[in-house]
């Protein structure tokens, strides 16, 4: 019984090994060419993480590079201006996901505050409750115990049609 139990935990710490080194940052190299040396900054890499992981777990992925695939709740102000995880109101937007492990109905995952640009938001103001998005970021605070995120990356893969519930 304890082999079992030892092999577990080994495989628990291989697997939170193998997420914090998939989501570290590929460091930039320099390439020498005939004009000169140039340094080349190499794309961040980004793990694909659940958002109730990250919630559960915040301290884990403070300055971590995250992408999380979920379904869009809304768009918010939730977050801003809160002065030790400030992001400006006339900047960003905020918005909502809606929780993974509740299926039969619509809540939103208000611990999780993510903030976009609002230059990119207006492009996507079409979207409903319940579309899927992914988008990447980094995890840039853990105030009030939640962790705080900015994306720099937000892609709609698939939308509803909106239902109208007047009928």
């Amino acid at each position: 019984m304890n082999k079992i139990k030892t092999f577990i935990l080994i495989l628990a710490v291989a697997a939170g090994l193998n997420v914090y080194a998939s989501t570290q940052t590929i460091p930039s190299r320099t390439i020498v060419t005939a004009a000169g040396v140039e340094q080349v900054q190499t794309p961040a890499v980004y793990a694909l993480v659940n958002p109730l992981d990250v919630v559960a777990r915040p301290n884990f992925y403070l300055n971590k590079n995250i992408k999380i695939k979920a379904k869009f709740d809304k768009f918010a102000t939730l977050g801003l201006d809160y002065k030790p995880a400030m992001r400006s109101s006339e900047k960003y937007i905020s918005f909502l996901i809606q929780r993974p492990d509740i299926t039969d109905h619509n809540i939103p995952l208000s611990e999780l505050k993510i903030f976009l640009d609002r230059t990119v938001a207006e492009k996507h103001i079409e979207l409903n409750s319940g579309d899927v998005i992914e988008f990447t970021g980094k995890v840039f605070s853990t105030a009030l115990g939640d962790p705080w995120m900015d994306v720099d990356n937000f892609t709609v893969i698939s939308t509803k049609p909106k239902t109208d519930e007047t009928k």
